[in-house]
């Protein structure tokens, strides 16, 4: 039988390992961490001889004290000592959440971004938190975010439903970029019921000219039933790996999918999809067993 005392030890321990635990999720892994997950892979129907290196960055949603426009400049470094033949950019740069202790700007975290430099260049898609933040989007049902403007203004290329081809080393490949799936907050003449997705993967895809490799940016990973094998390989964000992570397992993911898509990289029915974990946090400051990442993708 356990004494009071042995059950006052048990509690006291208990407690100390519930807010050491809790310290480490709020303040440790979203503020103090920054790994690099590393895929390596040939997607089927991959063009021999074409080695091609991707780094992509997810979800930074820019605020202070969690994610300035200081730490991005610093993660920009990182990616950029990586040696990536192209940048990416998934989306969701406004913050998301309200427990901040400043909004960062637009023009800020923009101009932390435009440090990214890659021979092929920084390629850019929306999210949903670039519109839902912006009420002048929300209000037009449409048209450029302050998020898309920001981007542009710092020279880097932002996709709203387009396809680019681009070279290496004489071989031919396609990033594609998709708009938002969610971009749209319902309760608008053109949404009443649900959220309103401006995203066009058809139409996007049909911009694509040749048999070169295509690479889908697309925000959310939900998307992915709906893509083609001729895409050799989507990459999103979105789901912060669920911000919370056990043994491989996200008990909440912001998709109708699950944890089917949280993180990582899947592969169904020989189609590859890469899930970054991103780098900052929605909703709230925490996160734990996923720790803010830049995704490197070396192909072929």
């Amino acid at each position: 039988m356990i004494t009071r005392r042995g059950f006052m030890k048990v509690l006291g321990g208990g407690l100390a390992s519930a807010m050491a635990l809790g310290g480490y999720a709020f303040a440790v892994e979203p503020l103090a961490r920054l790994k690099v997950a590393r895929y390596a892979f040939t997607p089927p129907g991959w063009t021999p001889g074409l080695k091609l290196r991707v780094v992509a960055l997810a979800d930074l949603h820019a605020c202070e004290p969690w994610m300035s426009a200081r730490r991005i400049a610093s993660i920009c470094k990182r990616a950029n000592d990586l040696g990536g033949d192209v940048t990416v950019l998934l989306g969701d740069y406004a913050t998301g959440m309200n427990l901040v202790t400043r909004y960062v700007h637009s023009s800020e975290w923009s101009k932390a971004l435009s440090t990214l430099e890659a021979p092929l260049g920084v390629h850019a898609i929306m999210g949903n938190h670039d519109w839902w933040e912006d009420r002048t989007a929300q209000k037009n049902g449409g048209g450029e975010t302050f998020g898309h403007r920001a981007l542009a203004e710092v020279g880097i290329s932002v996709y709203s439903n387009r396809a680019i081809r681009l070279e290496k080393d004489g071989f031919g490949f396609w990033i594609a970029g998709l708009e938002d799936q969610l971009a749209l907050l319902p309760g608008r003449k053109w949404n009443r019921g649900s959220m309103g997705g401006l995203d066009d993967l058809d139409g996007t895809l049909a911009q694509v000219s040749d048999d070169a490799p295509v690479i889908l940016l697309a925000h959310e990973p939900d998307i992915f039933p709906k893509v083609p094998s001729r895409v050799s390989l989507t990459f999103s964000g979105h789901t912060h790996g669920g911000q919370v992570r056990f043994i491989g397992h996200s008990p909440v993911v912001p998709s109708r999918f699950g944890d089917r898509y949280a993180y990582g990289h899947i592969v169904e029915e020989e189609r590859n999809l890469i899930v970054s974990g991103g780098l900052g946090c929605s909703i709230a400051p925490i996160r734990f067993g996923v720790p803010p990442e830049i995704v490197v993708v070396d192909l072929g």
